[in-house]
C-alpha cells in the first residue's frame, strides 16, 4: 500500500510538535529540581499545579518518552480537521485569603461610683495644708531670690542660671496650688501635708538666713579689708607727725621761733581756752540740774550775796568758779601741783632763764603736736595728765561726784572715776589742755605773762572791765561795783588783757559780774601813751535767761 507509505512520510503536525516540545521540557525540568535537596520535594506539587500540560500520565523520572501516535485512515474523506488546540492552561489559584480571628469582646471595667463628698474635718485639714503650701511656696521663692541676688554680686553665671531655674519652678508650684484653688478635687489635697509644707517653710526661712549670714560675712570681710588700708594709711600718718614733730622741736630754738611770742598768738589760745571753760560749765550745769540740784544755792555758796539782774544770770557764778578753779596757780611754774616752795615769776615781773623758756616753748609744741586723749592713754603718768587729775580733784570734790553722777532711777552710781562719762570727759580735758597750753606760753615770753584778778566791790573801770552780760547801755548815772570775777585778765609787759563789763539796761544793780574779753596795747611812742583797744568778744552769751 503505497499510498499509505507515502501518507506516512509526511511531516508531522504542529501540534505533536508542540506536544513533544512540551513534554521534552517538562521532562528536563523535573530533572533540574531532582537535584535538589530533600526540601525541594514541596516544590514539586507545585510545579505540577502550574504544568504546561494537563496530563495524568505517570511521570517516571530519569526517563525518555517517546509517545507515537497511528496515522489517521484514509479511508475517511473528512477535511482534515484543525489541529487540536492546547488546552487551556488551570486558572491559577486564588490568593490565600487572610482570616483575622475575631476580635475578643471588648472588655469595659465596671463604672466606679463617685467619691463621697468630703468631710467638713477634711475641708478643714485640706484648707490648712493648701495655705501651709503657699507659705512654703512663697518662702522657698524668697530664699531663692536672695540666691539670685547674691549670685549678681560678685557675679557667677552658673548660679544666676541655677537660681533662676529654681525660681521659675517655685512659680510653678504656685501656678498649681493657684489652679487647685479654683477647682479643688474631691479626692484631697495632692501636694503633701500640712506639717511637710510648715517643714518646708521652715528650711526655706533657714535657707533664707543663711543667704544673708553669708552675704553680711562678706560685707564683713571687705570692710575689715577697708579697716586693714586704714589702719596702714593711720600708721603712715603718725609717721609723718613724728617726724614733723622731731623737725618742729627741732628748729625750737631757731629764731625765727620769736614769731609764737607775739600779743595775738597768746589771744588766741586765751580764746581757745575761754570756749573749752564755756563748753564744759555748760555740761556741768546739765548734770547738776539731772540730778536735783538747786543752781540758785549753787551759786550762792560760790560767790554769796550777789543780785543778779536775771534769775539766769546765776549760771555765771558757776562759770567764775570752774575758771578761777582752773586757772589757780597759773603765776607757778609747776602750776600749783608740788607741795612746798613753789617758783612763783608772774605776779613779780620777774624772767626765767633761756634755758627754761625754750624747755616750755619744747614742751609747748610737743602739746600741740599730739591729741590730748591719746596722750592720756598712752602717757598716764605724765605731767599733763597729773594736773588733770590736779585740777579734777579740786573742782569737782568727792561729795559733788557722787550727787551729780549717780542713775536717777535705779539709785545706783554708774561711774567710778571722772573718766567715766565720755562727753564730761572730754569736755574736761580738752579745757585743761586749752589751760596747759596757755601757761606753757605765757612762760616763753620775756617777762613772763602776769594773771590778776579784780576782788569783789572794785568800782567799775570801763578801760578795765565790760559786763559779761554784754549789755550796750547804761540805766544809771552811778557807779557800779564789781560782784566777781568771771576770767582772771592777763598783762603781757605793757600789754593788758582788758576785762570787759556789760549791764541790765532795764534794771540798775550795784554788783556786776566781769568778764576778761579784750586786749588794750599801751604802746610808748614819743613819749605819748596811745591806747589801742582790740574788741574780740570771744565769749557767746548763751548763758542768758
Amino acid at each position: 500500500m503505497p499510498e499509505m507509505d507515502g501518507s506516512s512520510a509526511k511531516p508531522p503536525q504542529i501540534s505533536e510538535m508542540f506536544q513533544k516540545f512540551a513534554l521534552a521540557f517538562k521532562t528536563k525540568t523535573f530533572e533540574f529540581f531532582s537535584e535538589e535537596e530533600n526540601n525541594a520535594s514541596p516544590l514539586l506539587d507545585d510545579i505540577d499545579g502550574f504544568s504546561l500540560l494537563d496530563s495524568t500520565e505517570e511521570i517516571i523520572t530519569d526517563q525518555k518518552v517517546v509517545v507515537i501516535k497511528p496515522d489517521p485512515d484514509p479511508s475517511l474523506k473528512s477535511p482534515p480537521s484543525p489541529p487540536p488546540e492546547s488546552p487551556p492552561p488551570p486558572p491559577p489559584p486564588p490568593p490565600p485569603q487572610i482570616t483575622h480571628p475575631p476580635p475578643p469582646p471588648e472588655f469595659r471595667e465596671p463604672e466606679t461610683p463617685p467619691p463621697p463628698p468630703l468631710t467638713e474635718a477634711q475641708i478643714r485639714e485640706t484648707t490648712h495644708a493648701l495655705i501651709s503650701s503657699v507659705f512654703a511656696a512663697v518662702s522657698a521663692f524668697e530664699a531663692s531670690y536672695f540666691q539670685l541676688q547674691s549670685a549678681h554680686v560678685p557675679f557667677v553665671e552658673e548660679h544666676v542660671t541655677s537660681a533662676d531655674k529654681v525660681l521659675v519652678s517655685h512659680l510653678q508650684r504656685l501656678s498649681e496650688l493657684k489652679k487647685f484653688y479654683c477647682n479643688p478635687e474631691p479626692r484631697g489635697f495632692p501636694f503633701g501635708s500640712r506639717l511637710g509644707a510648715e517643714v518646708e517653710e521652715n528650711q526655706s526661712k533657714l535657707r533664707t538666713l543663711g543667704t544673708v549670714s553669708n552675704r553680711l560675712q562678706w560685707e564683713l570681710e571687705q570692710k575689715h579689708d577697708e579697716v586693714v588700708a586704714l589702719r596702714a594709711k593711720l600708721d603712715e600718718i603718725h609717721r609723718g607727725n613724728v617726724n614733723l614733730s622731731k623737725k618742729l622741736c627741732a628748729r625750737a630754738l631757731n629764731p625765727s621761733s620769736d614769731v609764737l611770742l607775739t600779743v595775738k598768738v597768746f589771744d588766741s589760745l586765751l580764746h581757745d581756752a575761754s570756749r573749752a571753760t564755756h563748753r564744759f560749765t555748760k555740761i556741768l550745769i546739765g548734770l547738776m540740774r539731772k540730778a536735783g540740784w538747786d543752781l540758785g544755792l549753787a551759786a550762792n555758796a560760790v560767790h554769796p550775796n550777789v543780785d543778779y539782774a536775771k534769775k539766769g544770770h546765776n549760771q555765771y557764778a558757776l562759770l567764775s568758779y570752774v575758771c578761777l578753779g582752773i586757772f589757780h596757780g597759773f603765776d607757778s611754774m609747776n602750776f600749783g601741783m608740788e607741795d612746798g616752795e613753789e617758783l612763783v615769776v608772774s605776779n613779780g615781773h620777774g624772767s626765767l632763764d633761756l634755758e627754761d623758756r625754750d624747755g616750755c616753748l619744747k614742751q609747748l609744741l610737743e602739746h600741740v603736736s599730739s591729741n590730748p586723749m591719746e596722750l592720756l592713754g598712752i602717757h598716764p603718768g605724765c605731767e599733763f595728765s597729773r594736773f588733770c587729775e590736779h585740777k579734777y580733784e579740786r573742782l569737782i570734790h568727792p561729795s559733788m561726784e557722787s550727787s551729780i553722777f549717780v542713775n536717777l532711777e535705779e539709785k545706783e552710781a554708774v561711774l567710778n572715776s571722772w573718766r567715766s562719762l565720755s562727753m564730761f570727759y572730754e569736755a574736761f580735758v580738752g579745757m585743761a589742755s586749752a589751760v596747759w597750753t596757755l601757761h606753757k606760753l605765757s612762760y616763753t615770753f620775756d617777762p613772763t605773762v602776769e594773771i590778776f584778778q579784780v576782788e569783789r566791790g572794785v568800782e567799775f573801770s570801763m578801760i578795765y572791765m565790760e559786763d559779761v552780760t554784754k549789755r550796750l547801755t547804761w540805766p544809771n548815772k552811778g557807779r557800779a561795783k564789781v560782784g566777781f570775777t568771771v576770767l582772771p585778765g592777763f598783762r603781757i609787759g605793757r600789754v593788758v588783757i582788758q576785762s570787759q563789763f556789760k549791764w541790765n539796761p532795764s534794771e540798775f544793780c550795784p554788783n556786776f559780774y566781769l568778764k576778761m574779753s579784750g586786749v588794750e596795747l599801751l604802746i610808748e611812742k614819743d613819749n605819748a601813751n596811745v591806747a589801742c583797744h582790740i574788741c574780740l568778744k570771744m565769749f557767746d552769751s548763751f548763758y542768758d535767761a
